[in-house]
């Protein structure tokens, strides 16, 4: 791991694709993420939000943590340490993954790339080197931080895989989602994913921080060609929240951050149960998961649409207008490619099911006056969106 002596000067340092993103920014609204200086809207939202669903767009993810774990014992080690049963991940190949405490509940998720035979690339959204390293114990494996050593773009959208063609990716289209290659860019070296968090088609560019400008250079010279816009965090959040995905410490409590007993979550209650596989053998957390899979569920983070146009943002959720509460909405968005209000909720079940009906409350404000309102809810199991060229290989071309 490799940082400036003089980082401590810094609240927050910068990423490798901080002085293109700042000439860009019309807002200056920055925020922080894992010790760097990101954006959160870098022109318009509206323009950001639209660029990822129909057209191009193009984010810093140099701040996500980056964990490189090697060595003969790397996959024991890894199937001990995650939920998922990983036996059929191959070289080239990247999949999602959990992992959990002894007591079964969610400290962080991730995913992770298998880059050669005994070379894993863990990416998490939470500092996780001390979990990692306690949880190494008897493992012949070697563990490393990586997050300033590896610069990261996310390109993201219908048009981005004709896009990062015209910059110089060649046979990109032959790409398979959660599929892996190094490939050459302008003589830069790139190692591409196709993967990605806005619920659409896209990639993600791993680079040597000194060659980043230059990959950044690369992308945005074809702007000509295709409409390209720089994304912040706050655009986002409305596509995660569109296409279902959660955000561990946000969306629920994880297992470390967690104060109160009883108020973290386990895979099951957050529907991430698709991602524990109980037959594969011991793993962290299994036998708590096996005693709470056995009995009814008692609470579930939920995907549903809320009727009505007005903005959700915090509310509680009630089996009846004026009735019991049963929930509350944990993250919200006006969907305006689908013009739904959608929201992920976590909602108290009844004898393992969620209650038959659910009305939100919602208070809001107009002119320094105080209103409330009722709108019927409505679960959702698939995707709020999931459009067909996500997974199309070869993609659509434009």
């Amino acid at each position: 791991m490799n940082i400036g002596h003089e980082h401590f000067r810094r609240a927050l340092q910068h990423t490798p694709f901080h002085d293109r993103i700042a000439a860009l920014s019309a807002t200056e609204d920055w925020t922080g993420w894992n010790g760097y200086k990101v954006a959160r809207v870098v022109d318009k939202l509206s323009t950001e939000y639209f660029a990822v669903r129909s057209g191009c767009a193009v984010m810093d993810l140099t701040p996500m943590e980056k964990y490189r774990i090697t060595g003969n014992g790397a996959r024991e080690y890894l199937d001990r340490l995650v939920t998922r049963n990983i036996s059929k991940l191959r070289p080239g190949r990247v999949t999602y993954v959990i992992w959990c405490n002894d007591e079964g509940k969610v400290i962080d998720d991730g995913t992770l790339f298998q880059l050669g035979e005994y070379d894993y690339r863990l990416c998490a959204q939470h500092h996780q080197l001390d979990w990692l390293l306690m949880s190494a114990t008897g493992f012949d494996v070697h563990i490393e931080t990586e997050t300033h050593d590896v610069a990261a773009l996310a390109v993201q959208g219908p048009t981005s895989c004709s896009v990062l063609t015209a910059a110089g990716f060649d046979k990109l289209d032959q790409l398979k989602p959660f599929g892996i290659v190094d490939l050459q860019c302008k003589g830069i070296p790139v190692t591409v994913s196709r993967t990605g968090f806005t619920g659409d088609l896209g990639y993600e560019l791993w680079v040597k921080p000194e060659d980043a400008l230059n990959l950044w250079d690369a992308v945005f010279d074809v702007r000509g060609l295709y409409d390209i816009h720089a994304m912040g965090l706050d655009a986002l959040e409305m596509v995660r929240i569109e296409a279902g995905f959660i955000m561990p410490g946000f969306d629920f409590n994880t297992a470390e951050s967690t104060i109160r007993n009883g108020h973290d979550r386990s895979p099951f209650e957050v529907g991430l149960g698709w991602v524990v596989n109980l037959d594969k053998g011991h793993f962290t957390g299994r036998k708590a998961l096996l005693a709470e899979n056995s009995r009814p569920a008692r609470r579930r983070l939920t995907k549903i649409v809320i009727d009505g146009n007005k903005p959700v943002r915090e509310a509680f959720l009630y089996d009846r207008k004026n009735g019991e509460q049963v929930g509350e909405v944990k993250c919200a968005t006006w969907s305006p490619v689908l013009k739904a209000n959608l929201a992920l909720a976590d909602i108290d079940c009844v004898n393992g099911k969620l209650p038959p009906k659910l009305w939100a409350r919602l208070d809001y404000q107009r002119e320094l006056k105080w209103h409330t309102a009722w709108a019927e809810c409505h679960v959702q199991s698939k995707p709020f969106y999931n459009p067909e060229h996500r997974s199309a290989t070869p993609p659509p071309r434009f």
